[in-house]
């Protein structure tokens, strides 16, 4: 984890998605502190290399970290959550459990999941983890617009694979208040006029973004990845939904 906290603006959690560290923000993360935001990359449970039982983690360790990591930081003025992509699973359930604590809430090329959601439904139940496919196949599922081949190569030796648990357990919601979290969708390989008319079509995946009570989209036109393809921007993007009033 990495935190710098020196002004009196809310402290920034940075969730990466699938296969990824804290490392994954961390050019954004030197644009906010640059900036003077109080800001922090946290490594979720099953993506740290150096666990030996990761591969038996579950969304209920990751929530729990996140809310660790909240009830560290400093001052009382609520926390902004940035989650990227899968990392939407474990912060819709923080946001279920405590919505008074988040000041608004950020999904990068992502967005709230529904009530019952699984990643991987058809998942085997003795699959011990998911490795990060080969980039052909992944390109199909997600965009890798605007990444280099450093950034490629970075991506490849350090991503982790997906403990199986994260990918089978049903997000399981209760608490209707999440929906009242000021809301940001930083909108990068799906252009939010797209997105809204998948939400109001009633598509799964976006399903929640109707009910949000207060929420802005964001264009950032770029791949699925844009920590690393437009990070200065993507920062920006943060840094202004963080200093929103609620």
């Amino acid at each position: 984890m990495t935190t710098t906290s020196t002004t009196s603006e809310p402290t920034i959690i940075l969730v990466p998605g699938h296969w990824l560290g804290a490392w994954a923000w961390d050019e954004v993360l030197e644009d906010l502190t640059a900036a003077g935001a109080a800001a922090t990359a946290v490594t979720l449970p099953g993506l740290d290399e150096h666990d030996p039982s990761r591969s038996s983690k579950t969304l209920d360790d990751q929530a729990a970290a996140i809310e660790e990591v909240i009830t560290q930081a400093p001052g009382g003025q609520g926390v902004v959550l940035v989650a990227h992509s899968g990392a939407n699973a474990p912060v819709t359930l923080v946001l279920d459990r405590h919505p008074e604590l988040i000041r608004r809430v950020v999904w990068v090329d992502s967005g709230p999941v529904a009530p019952g959601s699984v990643f991987a439904s058809d998942a085997p139940e003795g699959l011990e983890e998911l490795p990060l496919p080969p980039f052909d196949v992944l390109k199909e599922q997600a965009s890798l617009e605007g990444l280099s081949a450093e950034a490629l190569d970075r991506f490849r030796s350090r991503a982790v694979p997906e403990p199986g648990p994260v990918l089978r357990q049903p997000v399981r919601l209760t608490n209707d208040a999440r929906l009242g979290v000021p809301t940001t969708l930083v909108c990068c390989s799906l252009p939010s006029t797209q997105l809204l008319e998948l939400a109001q079509a009633g598509h799964p995946m976006f399903a929640e973004v109707t009910k949000l009570q207060h929420r802005e989209l964001v264009d950032l036109p770029t791949g699925h990845w844009p920590m690393w393809s437009r990070p200065q921007d993507l920062a920006t993007a943060i840094r202004a939904a963080a200093t929103q009033a609620s």
